[in-house]
């Protein structure tokens, strides 16, 4: 009899969400084109009326990078119920890095440390809290949770209860942390200089969450596209019966903003799938683009970036071309990045992109 032959297959399985990366793509190109522009625009050039209007769009490129960011860590799960638990692991080691990586961006340099000393305003500056703060510590508090919470309906009840909760209590939060250290009103937002604090930041990744956990039994694309324009409509329709309010602590403001992230998230599901595949390749590099191009325009430690060498000095034609030449740079060595990053760990078969699987077959038959 011939000896049972085992074949080793590798098969590419998609698991990412065709329109997560687009979105999550267009959010870092808005932000990257964001910052250029405010760092290098003329006075001029700002006082544009399309410029205005481009500022106004801006408000929800960072609302949608976090509520895409909590969307993708819940799809992730799929619908094992213990999903939470089995990768609770490879969560907390995404959280500390995104903490590490923004607290490094912050880093003021030792000149200014030893200047200021143990002051409040160095350990405002040390620990200026920023969208991946933000995002990391919400994954890390996210994903403890959802670990803890009973597999049945623990999913349900904890993002409910973060999405919702979180900007409702904002105001207080900030009102309770006036007295506490500056780290930590860094961390609520009572402090100067807190650009993206956990409260109300947070609740649009764990909106994000939410939306991705209830709408997971609807197929990507056109399923998931209508019903995500539909809530994100509803949302919007809220608002307007409510008076508005744009202060840092406002739910409704997060409603606001969710609503519109939702309705991004929706209008690139329905897109064609090469308006996503041009926009993905951004979103799945995104945390590296994010990280690269902003010491880039606003520097780092005591190393000047664009804004400080080049300032607001230049048209709208010149600074877009910085901005997208800024955008291909920080994509390409962020690519290079990963594959050297890649060929320093070549047992790591598998990625969120890949999923290797092992086929074995085994073939019986009789001697000749």
């Amino acid at each position: 009899m011939k000896r049972p032959v085992t074949s080793f297959t590798l098969e590419k399985q998609p698991t990412r969400h065709p329109g997560l990366d687009g979105a999550r793509g267009l959010a870092v190109l808005a932000m990257v084109m964001g910052h250029t522009l405010d760092a290098l625009l003329t006075p001029e050039a700002r006082a544009l009326p399309w410029v205005q209007n481009y500022w106004a769009f801006r408000g929800i490129t960072a609302p949608l990078f976090l509520l895409v960011a909590g969307w993708a860590v819940v799809a992730a799960l799929g619908t094992k119920p213990n999903a939470a638990r089995d990768i609770y692991g490879r969560r907390l080691r995404r959280s500390l890095l995104l903490i590490f990586l923004g607290y490094l961006l912050h880093w003021p340099g030792w000149g200014a440390v030893h200047d200021l000393g143990w002051s409040s305003q160095m350990l405002s500056l040390v620990f200026a809290f920023d969208a991946l703060q933000c995002i990391g510590f919400a994954l890390l508090f996210g994903s403890t949770l959802l670990a803890l919470a009973p597999p049945r309906w623990g999913r349900s009840g904890v993002l409910l209860v973060l999405a919702v909760g979180i900007p409702l209590v904002s105001a207080a939060m900030w009102r309770f942390g006036a007295g506490l250290p500056g780290p930590l009103q860094q961390f609520i937002g009572s402090a100067e200089g807190s650009r993206f604090p956990f409260f109300p930041w947070a609740g649009f990744f764990f909106a994000g969450a939410l939306a991705a956990h209830a709408l997971h039994l609807l197929r990507p694309g056109w399923p998931q596209g209508l019903a995500l324009l539909a809530v994100g409509a509803g949302l919007l329709a809220l608002t307007r019966v409510a008076p508005s309010d744009w202060s840092p602590t406002s739910p409704w403001m997060v409603m606001f903003r969710v609503g519109q992230g939702l309705m991004v998230l929706g209008a690139v599901n329905l897109a064609p799938r090469w308006l996503s595949g041009l926009l993905a390749p951004f979103g799945r590099l995104s945390l590296w683009v994010y990280v690269l191009h902003l010491p880039v325009v606003y520097g780092w430690a005591d190393i000047a970036g664009l804004a400080g060498r080049i300032g607001p000095t230049l048209s709208v034609p010149a600074a877009l071309g910085v901005a997208a030449a800024l955008l291909v740079v920080c994509t390409l060595l962020a690519r290079f990045g990963r594959w050297v990053f890649a060929q320093a760990r070549p047992w790591r078969a598998g990625s969120t992109t890949l999923n290797a699987s092992i086929n074995g077959s085994t073939r019986l038959g009789t001697r000749g």
